[in-house]
């Protein structure tokens, strides 16, 4: 006769094992330069859109000045991912 599923062998619950690593801390540098990259990428797009046609560098880049907003903007979330 079959047995019931009560009387089965009750497995044992799993408990994951003690963890000996220490937490990782994000180097003291990270923080201000995410932020300040973060903040240069977007005044840099800024800048480009209100007088990008009066400043003479910017006007010489043309359409490349997103690419280098956008660029700091991507680096500071490159550097956010190693933030712990």
């Amino acid at each position: 006769m079959p047995k019931s599923r009560n009387d089965r062998k009750k497995k044992a619950v799993y408990t994951p094992p003690p963890s000996a690593a220490k937490p990782q801390v994000s180097p003291r540098w990270l923080l201000p330069t995410l932020v300040t990259v973060m903040v240069l990428g977007v005044l840099w797009i800024a800048v480009y859109y209100i007088a990008g046609s009066m400043i003479p560098y910017m006007s010489d880049l043309g359409n490349w000045n997103l690419a280098v907003g956008f660029g700091g903007i991507i680096l500071a979330l490159v550097l956010g991912t190693r933030w712990h």
